[in-house]
């Protein structure tokens, strides 16, 4: 009797140890990352101010996700975040597996503040996918920007890229204008097990990662694929 007790201890010390974390395996950043991405989205997704975002995501070639876009500033301002790109197959509807890329940019001038917020930029256009597949280029001077949720103008039918952004559960509008979006090929790399671009992800679709199938799905239930 007291052996079984003494089992039956040790299982239950170990099962909480592990629901702790003590004994899985920690998440990579990648997918921690890939984690928050299907938040933000699924969270975009029922926001009552952003019907027409979700109108739109049936039209879009890709969505960049930014989880988290970090605003500082004090005389010279910055921002900058990482995200996940999925890109929709013309033919078949289905959403591909995530690139990973950065958003940066510098500002100079009399500011002082800081601000986290949540961004979704929206790839409307061929050219805006043929950017988005290089390694690097600027909002605003690469490919022309607008800010949603306003649909009625001409500036936002025409754009290449839609921004979507969040600070503190309300939308801000805030631009990105002149943000230099970047590919990560490391991150890649290490969510893919080898070397791959952000080509190979979405438009060869010569690599998978089961761990993004929820944020896949997300997209997809908004999108109606």
């Amino acid at each position: 009797m007291k052996m079984l007790s003494r089992i039956l201890l040790c299982l239950f010390v170990f099962g909480v140890l592990n629901g702790n974390g003590l004994f899985a395996a920690e998440k990579s950043e990648e997918a921690i990352l890939v984690d928050q991405a299907t938040t933000i989205v699924e969270s975009f997704a029922t926001d009552p101010d952003l019907d027409w975002f979700r109108k739109k995501v049936k039209e879009a070639k890709a969505l960049l996700v930014i989880p988290q876009n970090l605003k500082g500033a004090f005389l010279v301002g910055g921002s900058g975040g990482s995200g996940v790109m999925l890109a929709r197959d013309s033919k078949t509807g289905d959403w591909s597996y995530p690139a990973f890329y950065t958003l940066g940019a510098v500002s100079i001038g009399l500011q002082v503040g800081a601000e986290a917020s949540e961004v979704i930029l929206m790839i409307m256009t061929d050219r805006g996918m043929e950017k988005m597949l290089a390694s690097n280029f600027k909002l605003g001077a690469d490919v022309t920007l607008a800010a949603g949720p306003v649909g009625g103008g001409a500036t936002a039918k025409t754009a290449d890229v839609l921004s979507y952004s969040r600070a503190k559960g309300a939308f801000v509008g805030m631009s990105v204008d002149g943000a230099v979006v970047k590919t990560r090929d490391k991150w890649n790399e290490k969510y893919y097990g080898k070397p791959v671009s952000p080509t190979d992800i979405i438009i060869r679709k010569s690599v998978s990662n089961p761990q993004a199938d929820n944020l896949r799905k997300s997209v997809a239930s908004i999108s109606g694929s």
